[in-house]
């Protein structure tokens, strides 16, 4: 227990601390001069008189000596500073340690023995202040050493407040948050160095305090020895004792080391403070502090890097990135990597997932050792990584082969059997214009499904001037537009009339609906700018389930008018809805529940997608036909296999390809093909219908080779299904006098016929 020094003491000043005991020593001692107290170590506290002299100063420290000499001595005498008593009191604690030395100078007297003075006399008087005096020494060290710890437990606290409130996704990655975790680790522990290993993440920190460069070759020396001492501790290792002739094999700073455990109670890493040997030694509450602290700095990692590759996670990527966009300058290109695994759902089919992890985790190992100084990567999705590389593109492509040839020699085992590993990757200069993730990987993640596209296990980078490429970039921009329709109802349908030839037997008009999307902006979009984009992402059974459902909802007020006309909608929907497992028995309800006669539609499916999921495709017709439904196959004739789709699938009308009909004028061969279609439908009792009539030379000509319909802006131009349907009135509504009640709407007015119903077919055209 130690006194801090006070300030000189002023005679007379109020609310001294010590002015009470100066006047009480004053009063039991008249011939008191100067009173004075000293530290254990020597140095003056306090003093009514500055000029103390070098008498009393040597008095002092021999009485100081005698005192650390013979702890148990009362510590009071009587000596003499020139021609003056001095009175030297020794205050000390209960445990008998030395807390002050009072010193109490007496004017000497004339005629009086100086050396024969009775200092016991003297000491009983001052005996009651001198206890008072210790007891308030006692206090007041005991309340500096309270609120000293008081202060440093809230340090503490302050510390792991500061470090709770920026939990992992708060908006700090982990590549600046650990920097600032081990920073202040060291500098609130008052140790010189501080490092944070964990090498399965390529996490590497060395820190040292206010500037001080930190010691490189030490850490080089002894990294696997830390890591070894934190493996072998669960609790935190104080190794205070440092390198001396008695003990060559320590450390020769001071080590505080502590392990850093996952989740799973494994050690991957550690962290170590390092001081001085002259330095204080590092305490149990040091110990406690950093090994909450270390946990804190576990949090941070698991949270921002991924568990199988080593790699930051996306959210952790999507941080640093959008830190680094905020921040870039034009000096420094970046380049970013889009990279996909080839056939990692084939791996893991036929060997495991356990094998497929395996090839992840080793890829991520591979990325992680080639990485050049400050560019990072992630793992973003299940078998695709992204990497942000400080270079140009030229540099960014070198990298990316090497990474690929790399890739290629991992070594991938099942049982004795070595399994090919393959990578696409696509490289593209990062896009500073975004800060969202999707944004900046939009061009890298374009250029690696080219070149998926181009064959897989190869690397391709992203131009402008490719045109496939283009097209993909446009689709990723294109498909948010898509999304964001569909979300707020910015979807809907037109109707085209498609009208028969006069040759046709028994041939009735009917309209197909054409898909429309209104962007954000107002203008309306034909399906040919958004379809590559909904097929690419995926989109196609959203909206075919929302054109299903927008029909069925459309017609049900005018379900009374409709019934017993025999009038027909085609709706037409894609192979992806035919491999969605829920699309077809959400097909039929909804039809089966709506209340309307099933014979009013008729679904399309394109020919390719019809072969290329035939079995699917067969049942869903099958179920359609008993249903009531009418079948179309729609682009027949540009498929492998359309005479053997013909013969096993139940459908009600072909619907020619536009290739062939668009040429029938100046191609003889294109002509043969639309009357050999003709010819085989009709003696199959299926309907025909020619698509893209654009010139009435083209209608005439078709209706000579035998088609049943034409369709195309010759023949009408679309108008809003919705104004199609006001033609239409409800049940309650009256018709107009002297109106047909049969006859059908129709852009340019009704069409001529003399029959008593005519059939609408509306579908919808991608």
């Amino acid at each position: 227990m130690s006194v801090p020094a006070e300030s000189e003491y002023v005679p007379g000043q109020p609310g001294g601390r010590f002015d009470p005991y100066v006047r009480l020593i004053r009063s039991l001692l008249p011939r008191t001069a100067c009173i004075s107290m000293f530290g254990p170590s020597g140095d003056l506290m306090w003093s009514t008189d500055p000029m103390t002299g070098p008498d009393l100063m040597n008095i002092v420290d021999d009485a100081l000596l005698s005192a650390r000499a013979n702890p148990e001595s009362a510590g009071q005498t009587r000596l003499l500073a020139g021609n003056q008593p001095v009175y030297l009191c020794a205050l000390r604690d209960e445990a008998q340690q030395l807390l002050a030395l009072l010193a109490v100078a007496c004017r000497s007297s004339d005629g009086q023995d100086k050396r024969n003075h009775d200092f016991s006399f003297a000491y009983s008087l001052l005996a009651p202040a001198v206890e008072c005096l210790r007891r308030d020494l006692i206090a007041h060290t005991t309340i500096e050493e309270l609120t000293e710890t008081l202060g440093g437990l809230d340090k503490d606290l302050n510390l792991l407040l500061t470090q709770g409130a920026a939990e992992p996704g708060g908006g700090n990655d982990g590549a600046n948050e650990l920097p600032q975790l081990l920073q202040q680790t060291i500098e609130h522990l008052r140790a010189d160095t501080g490092t944070l290993l964990v090498p399965e993440k390529s996490v590497m920190l060395l820190r040292a305090a206010g500037g001080v460069a930190p010691d490189t070759q030490f850490l080089m020396r002894t990294h696997r020895r830390l890591l070894s001492l934190a493996h072998a501790q669960r609790e935190p290792l104080v190794l205070n004792e440092t390198q001396s002739a008695a003990a060559p094999e320590a450390f020769p700073h001071r080590v505080l080391c502590c392990s850093l455990r996952s989740r799973a109670g494994r050690s991957i890493g550690v962290l170590a403070l390092l001081r001085d040997a002259a330095a204080d030694p590092f305490s149990e509450r040091d110990a406690h502090i950093a090994q909450i602290l270390a946990r804190k700095a576990i949090g941070v990692i698991e949270s921002n890097y991924d568990a199988l590759s080593g790699l930051y996670t996306r959210a952790a990527l999507e941080r640093r990135v959008r830190a680094l966009v905020t921040d870039l300058k034009a000096a420094q290109p970046w380049s970013a990597l889009y990279i996909d695994v080839d056939q990692l759902h084939a791996i893991n089919d036929k060997s495991g997932m356990h094998v497929g992890d395996s090839l992840l985790s080793q890829l991520g190992e591979l990325i992680r050792q080639r990485l050049p100084p400050g560019a990072f990567g992630a793992r973003i999705s299940g078998d695709r990584f992204a990497v942000m590389l400080p270079a140009r593109i030229n540099d960014a492509e070198r990298f990316a082969e090497s990474l690929r040839e790399g890739c290629g020699k991992l070594n991938l085992v099942q049982g004795e059997t070595r399994l090919p590993v393959s990578i696409s990757i696509g490289v593209a200069p990062l896009d500073s214009a975004n800060t969202e993730l999707a944004h900046v990987l939009a061009a890298a993640e374009t250029a690696c499904k080219a070149a998926k596209d181009r064959g897989r296990n190869r690397v391709e980078v992203y131009h402008a001037s490719d045109v496939s490429i283009m097209r993909r970039h446009a689709d990723v921009g294109i498909a948010g537009q898509l999304r964001e329709a569909i979300e707020s109802g910015r979807l809907h349908l037109a109707a085209q009339l498609i009208l028969p030839f006069a040759a046709a037997e028994s041939a009735r008009p009917h309209y197909e609906l054409l898909l429309r999307m209104t962007d954000d902006v107002g203008r309306t979009m034909g399906a040919d700018s958004f379809m590559s984009a909904a097929m690419r992402f995926q989109l196609m059974p959203v909206i075919d389930r929302w054109v299903v459902n927008h029909v069925i909802e459309s017609l049900k007020p005018r379900a009374g008018i409709l019934e017993g006309k025999a009038l027909g909608f085609a709706i037409n929907f894609s192979g992806q809805s035919l491999n969605d497992d829920t699309f077809a028995d959400m097909l039929i309800e909804s039809i089966a529940s709506s209340g309307l006669d099933p014979e009013l539609f008729v679904f399309e499916l394109t020919e390719n997608a019809t072969v290329a999921n035939l079995p699917r495709a067969e049942a869903l017709m099958q179920r359609l036909r008993r249903l009531g439904c009418g079948v179309a196959l729609d682009d027949f004739g540009t498929g492998l296999s359309s005479l053997s789709c013909l013969r096993q699938l139940p459908v009600t009308m072909l619907k020619i390809d536009g290739s062939f009909v668009r040429d029938v004028l100046k191609d003889e061969r294109a002509a043969s093909m639309v009357r050999a279609i003709a010819e085989l439908a009709r003696s199959m009792s299926i309907t025909t219908v020619a698509e893209y009539i654009e010139t009435e030379a083209i209608s005439v000509r078709i209706a000579e080779l035998g088609v049943d319909y034409g369709q195309g802006f010759a023949i009408g131009k679309p108008i809003p299904l919705s104004d199609l349907l006001t033609e239409l009135p409800l049940p309650s509504e009256p018709p107009a006098a002297g109106a047909d009640a049969a006859a059908a709407p129709g852009p340019q007015g009704s069409v001529a016929g003399d029959s008593e119903e005519m059939t609408w077919f509306a579908g919808v055209t991608r």
